[in-house]
């Protein structure tokens, strides 16, 4: 790679798979889908978009609906505006990590790989993979309770089910990038309807939602759902994975020049990154706009509709509260959202700690055997018999902790010129950039002495 600017090639490149992602006849990560348009951009935008729409789907995941109903129950619209900011945040936070894919032609995980020594690899990989842990933990017990609303199935049982299925989909991404996209939509469509239909049923009253965007807390619990909103809002393995969707949707590769000393067609490879920025852009607004949608869905039916009621702290006792106040056919929906959910998150979320391991530790596992080892967890908490919702909460909170690892590194590096190029952070960019990991660092700040302190 030329110093200063990232060379690739403007016709269609030869891309071969990461390191770290699977060989041929296995479960491939990262893998570019090549009908992807390459050299030439294809016609129109809607052939660039897509993978803000994968990464949206940990946006909207269970973990969403325990931190966002408890919070509405327990305290109407107050932190309505934790959801405002917390969706502001991640619009920028998804467009950094898409841009860094599309310049570089390499994920988050494989830059932070090359220039980290063999113990912090170690040691950040940990971390991560705790992240990931924790996400999937939310996300199979959110199925599962989605299974036993709808089916009246054990929560186990149901966590196999959830387990197998997303397995399924996973496999959908073997056969290519673009199918995986429009399967996790699909269900991302299902997701928006089972949880904004509660809206039009019984709409909130607009002064009270006005009164929720105002900044204020209400002790440390109120602090404390706070971050598990932030948590299951601005999701650290979405930061990861989005450079890597990013690069493989558009099949972009860095190339050396050949070995006659030839480089590429800086202006042509200079007016196709500003293409592909220009419909980030897009893609990472209309995506995020969808998941602010029904975050903020979720917490405006809990605050109409739930406050006060007695056992609404969980999703089985939030559920029978929006059946008797709105109906059963919106509670069937509510859970189809629901299962919606925890089926194409953790699909989402076993696709991104792959590619954190292919990334740091640039070591192949196939996604079976993944999907196997991350399921573990969530089984061994509903088989102990833990409150599901109290777990979906407290791991919201784990991935909270888990955000400034995942951005700060991403900053430092889309702020490096060497890195980025001539694609590098402005001076605005970087102020905002910043700001939004000094709020993040300081609310999680809060919460820790909040919490010690009782």
């Amino acid at each position: 790679m030329e110093q200063g600017h990232p060379a690739v090639r403007t016709e269609e490149p030869t891309v071969s798979a990461p390191a770290g992602t699977a060989p041929a006849g296995t479960e491939p990560v990262g893998v570019p889908d090549r009908r992807a348009p390459t050299g030439r951009l294809g016609r129109g935008l809607l052939p660039l978009l897509g993978p803000a729409f994968v990464a949206a789907i940990a946006y909207v995941d269970p973990g969403n609906v325990a931190a966002n109903v408890s919070a509405g129950s327990r305290y109407g619209y107050m932190l309505l505006w934790v959801l405002v900011a917390a969706n502001l945040m991640a619009v920028l936070v998804q467009y950094q990590s898409a841009r860094l894919g599309i310049v570089t032609g390499k994920s988050l995980p494989d830059l932070l790989g090359e220039r980290l020594r063999r113990p912090a690899r170690l040691a950040y990989w940990g971390q991560a993979e705790v992240v990931a842990a924790a996400t999937d933990v939310a996300e199979v017990i959110g199925g599962a309770i989605a299974l036993q609303l709808l089916f009246d199935l054990p929560l186990v049982l149901g966590g196999v089910i959830v387990g197998v299925v997303s397995l399924g989909l996973l496999l959908v991404q073997g056969r290519g990038q673009r199918r995986f996209e429009a399967a996790v939509i699909a269900l991302l469509a299902v997701i928006t309807v089972g949880f904004v239909a509660g809206l039009f049923v019984a709409p909130p009253a607009p002064g009270d939602v006005l009164g929720g965007l105002v900044p204020r807390f209400d002790g440390a619990d109120s602090v404390l759902l706070a971050a598990s909103m932030l948590g299951a809002t601005v999701m650290p393995h979405a930061v990861y994975l989005h450079s890597a969707l990013a690069r493989d949707h558009h099949a972009r590769g860095q190339h050396a020049p050949d070995q006659h000393g030839r480089g590429v067609d800086a202006t042509a490879d200079h007016r196709r990154v500003r293409r592909l920025l220009g419909a980030t852009r897009w893609d990472v607004v209309g995506a995020l706009a969808v998941a602010g949608v029904v975050n903020v869905a979720l917490l405006l039916v809990a605050a109409t509709t739930l406050r006060g009621v007695d056992g609404t702290d969980t999703i089985e006792g939030a559920h029978q509260a929006i059946v008797d106040a709105l109906g059963p056919g919106i509670g069937v929906v509510f859970a189809l959202g629901l299962l919606a959910s925890g089926l194409a998150s953790t699909s989402v979320g076993a696709y991104a700690g792959a590619v954190i391991m292919g990334g740091l530790l640039k070591v192949r596992v196939p996604l079976a055997v993944r999907r196997v080892v991350t399921l573990i967890p969530a089984l061994v908490i509903l088989a102990a018999g833990a409150e599901p919702t109290w777990a979906l909460v407290v791991s919201q909170v784990v991935l909270s902790f888990g955000i400034a690892f995942a951005l700060v590194p991403l900053l430092r590096l889309t702020g490096n010129s060497e890195v980025m190029g001539e694609f590098v952070d402005g001076p605005r960019m970087r102020v905002a950039g910043w700001t939004v990991a000094a709020a993040i660092v300081t609310l999680n700040l809060a919460l820790l002495v909040l919490t010690v302190a009782g």
